[in-house]
């Protein structure tokens, strides 16, 4: 991009958003060096990311646009979902049902290879399975795999998998989870997938090739040639640019200048890409979840009581309006919305059902209720002189002479209006809250509860959950069987919760909406983690990218089919 052309940008987005023009054309520089900023060659797509790709190996990803890469771009499922969230043939050309339905058996488009040139065969199948089940590894979908008792390979292109149960209906992690090759992984010690090579030097079968990386910066993808035609041939696209630029604004900035063609953008610029000729604003229902996680092994979140009160301190609607500009809905229990089988209404449907009114008064009772149960706790506070005004306030709670001061762990973004709104609730509780800034690898390191060693480290931490059309995160996130595992953050694992997570992931199409409420409900009595919101896209699109559509696939799910003018 020039320097007219620059200036010129500069000049609209000073405009609009009131930034220096100094500012700006700093912005711009470093979109520029985020990118690596070469000449832009034809059928090529550069995407933002706020953050650099967590790992190229699907098995212990939970970065929601690392997994949508592997899903839709670097590997190949079994499966693929359809508009309806129906599966359809990918890597397996057709299925076969046993007539008790305890086993499946699947067969092989005999044409996939790997980007390596060797051919995709049964035998990578199980063995993605067999690793995704290892506790060793500690993969994010063990919990989803372990329906299955037994896989067996016939021959090369044959996969026949036996459940423990019969299953009403193919089991979406056939969809979501993608296979890996085994002639690169079996030497490799499952406990050192995540330092290895393959993490940052992907080797797949999809319709994009991993081609370089530049850490911290960008990541690099291109056509593969030799996508079999059977299974939607090479995509248009000949290179796809993941670059990472963690700046709201530097985002707003790339999407203006036309050096980014989708980014995710601030809830609060929305309205600016809406009103922008040359660009698209989409709002797509998405699987991210923002929770408040309690480390339930150490006080004061041991006790169901304090997890509770927290909970309910939290005004979710204030959140939602003033950190997300309304592009999420406030949450009332771990279902979002737009699954088949939830019952969750949207936000302006709750408005317009429960007056303003109404909503001060159930605010009102939510704050007496948390108050009650820190009382009944032992957390209490007195009146305390205030020093400026002399007046009777309400001081900091304590118990046996100890303040209730917690520690909120996060990554952080821009203004961190969703932490600081967390801490003045429950400064109005009497709980003082102070935020600590963590790097993303020092966060997860943190508040993952790999080993005893990690329960000490952390009261409370506010984090994204990236979901799953199955809710497959919430056994890994709860699950006995996935103590320690990428999603465990708060070590609170527990029997009921577990018989009924097994039931609704073996539940009939007719029971499951029963079976996920009575999960739920489990959840809300134990409160191991406070629901916020329930997140929507915020994407702004160049009008020279044509074909994309998002939706709760993805927002990757059209990729192969992307053009650029």
């Amino acid at each position: 991009m020039g320097t007219s052309t620059r200036k010129r940008w500069a000049r609209r987005f000073r405009v609009r958003a009131r930034l220096p023009i100094g500012l700006m054309m700093g912005l711009l520089a470093g979109l520029c060096s985020a990118c690596g900023a070469p000449p832009r060659a034809p059928g090529t797509v550069v995407m933002a990311s706020g953050t650099d790709l967590e790992s190229g190996n699907p098995l212990i990803t939970i970065h929601p646009l690392s997994r949508q890469l592997q899903r839709h771009a670097v590997f190949v499922t079994l499966v693929r979902l359809d508009s309806l969230l129906q599966p359809e043939p990918y890597a397996a050309r057709g299925w076969q049902w046993d007539s008790d339905r305890r086993a499946v058996t699947f067969t092989l488009a005999p044409e996939l290879r790997w980007h390596d040139g060797e051919p995709m065969t049964a035998h990578d199948v199980a063995f993605t399975f067999d690793a995704a089940a290892d506790s060793a590894l500690g993969s994010p979908r063990r919990a989803d795999v372990s329906i299955v008792q037994r896989i067996a390979t016939p021959d090369s292109q044959t996969v026949r998998v036996q459940f423990l149960t019969p299953q009403p209906t193919l089991p979406l992690i056939f969809a979501e989870l993608p296979i890996v090759p085994r002639h690169l992984l079996d030497s490799v010690p499952r406990a050192r997938w995540r330092s290895h090579a393959f993490s940052t030097n992907p080797v797949g079968s999809g319709p994009f090739r991993f081609a370089g990386r530049v850490p911290g910066r960008r990541w690099e993808f291109v056509r593969n040639e030799a996508f079999p035609a059977a299974l939607g041939g090479p995509p248009h696209l000949a290179r796809l640019v993941v670059a990472v630029v963690d700046e709201a604004a530097t985002k707003f900035a790339g999407l203006v200048s036309g050096e980014l063609d989708l980014a995710g953008v601030s809830p609060a610029m929305a309205h600016l890409v809406a009103r922008d000729s040359l660009l698209r604003l989409l709002t797509p229902p998405v699987l991210f979840s923002q929770v408040l996680a309690f480390n339930t092994t150490r006080s004061p979140f041991d006790d169901v009581r304090v997890r509770r009160a927290v909970s309910l301190s939290i005004d979710r609607a204030r959140l939602v309006q003033a950190a997300v500009a309304g592009y999420a809905t406030p949450a009332t229990g771990a279902i979002p919305p737009g699954l088949p089988f939830s019952d969750v209404v949207s936000e302006s449907d709750a408005d317009s059902n429960a007056g303003a009114d109404a909503a001060r008064s159930a605010r009102l009772a939510a704050q007496m209720q948390a108050d009650s149960l820190l009382d009944a706790s032992g957390w209490r506070r007195g009146d305390v002189t205030g020093a400026a005004t002399n007046a009777s306030v309400k001081g900091t709670r304590t118990r046996d002479g100890m303040p209730l001061r917690i520690t909120l762990l996060t990554v952080g973004s821009g203004d961190m209006a969703v932490e600081q709104l967390v801490q003045a609730d429950l400064a109005a509780r009497g709980i003082e809250v102070s935020i600590r800034v963590m790097e993303l690898a020092t966060f997860l390191g943190t508040v993952r509860h790999a080993d005893k060693a990690h329960q000490g480290e952390y009261d409370m931490a506010v984090t994204g959950i990236p979901g799953d059309i199955g809710l497959g995160h919430l056994s890994a996130m709860f699950a006995t069987r996935q103590r320690g595992g990428a999603l465990d953050y708060t070590g609170f694992h527990d029997g009921r919760l577990d018989q009924a997570l097994d039931i609704a992931r073996g539940a009939s199409l007719t029971e499951q909406g029963a079976a996920w409420r009575s999960v739920d409900r489990l959840l809300a009595e134990s409160m191991p983690v406070a629901w916020l919101y329930h997140a929507r896209g915020v994407q702004g699109v160049s009008r020279r990218l044509q074909h994309v559509v998002m939706d709760l696939r993805g927002e990757l799910t059209s990729v192969t089919q992307w053009t650029r003018e």
